[in-house]
């Protein structure tokens, strides 16, 4: 069934305009009156509902009975990624959100070759965030990753969770069972740099700040590649 975001108030009973783009994406379905779909707000669960009128660019559905179902990872894992450049962190973006990434944060680093500031980041987080939205319609996730400004490297760095991890290739670097048991706190932060990684001064300045360095194995990784993996790894070990 056809799922839409729709960042609204919902409750059974509800007669509402989708918003603009569920409204064009069901245009694009060729969706009529009384098809079904699914509609989330990203504050829990689902609801059932039915198309009620279809007009030549606005779309009007009844809202039916929430289902509460969740289908978010069992530990919450916030992002910093060194931006990759254009079209590969879009497909980190949409591949993070149906692997259950809590947020991403992009992250200017030495070694980033997108450089973003001002209207130009704004408007790349926004079009971060719209493929968010729809990798969470696809996936089935009710709850969307938040995806926050684009920060510098240090300032990305003063994270808060329980765990901070920094993915590393360093001969010290632990492997991921070692650090993660069932027992672990639920909250991780998993730092990953750009093309070429993290410079040795910015992973230094991780692992003073608490970071623990990571291993995936021996293998290098690409740089929209590393944080997937982890991230799949991390909810398998669960």
């Amino acid at each position: 069934m056809p799922r839409f975001h729709c960042p609204t108030p919902l409750h059974e009973g509800l007669s509402l305009d989708l918003p603009t783009s569920a409204a064009r994406h069901v245009q694009v379905l060729r969706l009529q009156p009384g098809s079904a779909i699914t509609l989330f707000n990203g504050e829990g669960g689902e609801f059932e509902a039915v198309i009620e009128k279809m007009g030549r660019s606005d779309v009007r559905a009844v809202v039916g009975a929430h289902d509460p179902v969740e289908r978010e990872a069992a530990r919450a894992v916030h992002l910093l990624v060194g931006m990759p450049t254009n079209e590969r962190m879009d497909w980190l973006v949409e591949k993070a959100t149906e692997l259950g990434a809590a947020s991403i944060t992009p992250l200017v680093t030495e070694r980033t070759v997108l450089k973003l500031s001002g209207e130009r980041a704004e408007k790349k987080r926004a079009h971060w965030q719209a493929i968010a939205v729809a990798a969470c319609e696809q996936c089935g996730r009710n709850r969307v990753p938040v995806l926050h400004a684009v920060q510098t490297f240090g300032a990305g760095l003063a994270a808060t969770t329980p765990q901070r991890w920094v993915l590393s290739l360093s001969p010290q670097a632990q492997s991921l069972d070692h650090l993660l048991t069932a027992n672990s706190p639920t909250g991780v932060t998993l730092l990953s740099g750009p093309e070429g990684g993290l410079s040795a001064a910015e992973e230094t300045q991780a692992l003073a700040q608490g970071y623990a360095a990571l291993s995936l194995g021996r293998r290098t990784l690409r740089a929209e590649t590393a944080p997937l993996a982890a991230l799949a790894a991390i909810d398998c070990l669960l």
